[in-house]
């Protein structure tokens, strides 16, 4: 990894969700209406991939903790790993 990307890292790795999705809408709503120049283009879309993975690992941890309730055939309620898919 380059000082760059472990900067950037070090910079959205404390972000929460929502911070992070807040600020990943900004930047295609910026890069969308295409008034930005190519070096800040590049730099933009490169924070936008990190902020969209950091995003897409909030989601799979929170998938991991979550649990479903679920009847067994005997009537006894018990808890499962939720299974989005």
């Amino acid at each position: 990894m380059t000082k760059e990307s472990n900067d950037l890292a070090a910079e959205i790795t404390p972000m929460s969700f929502e911070q992070a999705l807040k600020q990943l809408e900004e930047i295609v709503q910026s890069l969308e209406k295409g008034q930005v120049d190519l070096e800040d283009s590049i730099k933009m879309y490169t924070r936008g991939a990190a902020l969209k993975a950091h995003c897409e690992a909030k989601l799979r941890s929170a998938e991991a903790r979550i649990e479903k309730i679920v009847l067994t055939p005997s009537g006894k309620a018990t808890s499962v790993p939720f299974d989005a898919t």
